[in-house]
């Protein structure tokens, strides 16, 4: 089967990829399309580091082709979305309701793949590997969506959609009527902008280098459009409630800080260097400001991609519009490079 495969020096779509059977408490997945997300390309250029070879991919969507022994909730021919959560269910942090805090959900990539003929084994990104026709996952990991969801727009909500949009409605818990920055609208920040948008915010002011990315914002949620932060304040003269960083750039964490209001919140959703380091005046955070991290969006996926797929059929939630281009599995280095120069919002990968 094809696949795209990362082996530690360059990237390859391969036709000879072999996936295992599932086993207990394991569903095996035919995924249709699957979303190019910036942190598959920040394994290639080493800011996520990863063990290779390995078949990337962690933002899809497909059809269930066979569940191991206990496996009750999905069945074969459910479509369903994939998240990257291969969380234990059983320990402190999953019976707490908080399994991206799972211990056993990081850090422990299995070796599902292998290359035909070889037998080489091939690493499992993010315990899901989406880009490849077939994929084995835990149970947990696959959501059943109703049918009537395009596979290519339901593929978003296993990472953009939960990050962004969790980002907001679980760990910020933005509130009707308050103010919002989002500095970056990529495919992060424009869930996060229509999280925002959902959750009632009065102004939502999206912070963005490219020009061009203001319609699009707008469609999502924002209420202004700004091409500098600097002009932020322009608008909230006294600083915003919540400011959210999706770029991840060391002098943008410095300055989501430096715009927060009393009692704010910055909320740090971009990805850095593992070494990289940011510096802000702590006298500051005394007027009772926080700085959040947020991991994928503070998600239950089981709960909260049911809850944005009833919002999408409802039209509130816009998946859709977030797939600027579609492309066969073939040109994904085309997609990549469009991602790159920022020329979509999200590409999605197909099968």
């Amino acid at each position: 089967m094809r696949g795209v495969v990362y082996d530690g020096k360059q990237v390859q779509v391969v036709h000879d990829l072999e996936v295992r059977e599932p086993g207990p408490g394991e569903v095996l997945v035919r995924v249709v399309a699957a979303g190019l997300c910036h942190s598959d390309l920040a394994v290639i250029d080493g800011t996520i580091p990863f063990p290779a070879p390995v078949v990337l991919g962690h933002e899809g969507a497909g059809v269930v082709e066979a569940v191991g022994p206990g496996v009750t909730h999905v069945a074969e021919g459910d479509h369903v979305a994939l998240s990257t959560l291969a969380n234990c269910g059983a320990c402190a942090d999953c019976d707490r309701g908080r399994p991206t805090m799972c211990r056993k959900a990081i850090g422990m990539p299995k070796q599902p793949f292998s290359r035909s003929g070889t037998g080489q084994p091939l690493y499992q990104f993010a315990s899901n590997s989406s880009f490849a026709e077939r994929t084995v996952v835990k149970a947990v990991q696959a959501v059943k969506i109703p049918s009537d969801i395009p596979l290519t727009s339901a593929a978003l909500m296993g990472c953009g959609v939960l990050t962004g949009v969790g980002a907001v409605l679980n760990r910020a818990k933005v509130d009707r009527g308050e103010t919002v920055v989002v500095i970056g609208t990529g495919g992060i920040g424009l869930n996060v902008l229509q999280g925002a948008r959902i959750a009632g915010a009065l102004t939502i002011v999206a912070v963005d280098t490219n020009p061009a990315k203001e319609e699009v914002a707008r469609r999502f949620g924002a209420t202004h459009f700004l091409n500098s932060a600097e002009s932020v304040r322009d608008i909230l003269p006294t600083g915003a409630d919540h400011v959210f960083e999706c770029v991840g750039h060391v002098g943008l964490v410095r300055q989501a800080i430096d715009l927060l209001d009393r009692h704010g919140q910055a909320i740090l959703l971009g990805m850095t260097a593992p070494t990289a380091e940011a510096s802000f005046p702590p006298a500051a955070m005394f007027l009772d400001k926080s700085i959040l991290g947020c991991r994928y969006g503070s998600s239950r996926p089981q709960k909260d991609i049911a809850l944005y797929a009833d919002l999408y059929r409802e039209g509130r939630l816009l998946l859709d519009e977030l797939v600027t281009a579609t492309y066969p599995v073939e040109e994904f280095a085309k997609a990549a490079e469009d991602a790159e120069q920022g020329k979509v919002a999200r590409g999605v990968l197909t099968f």
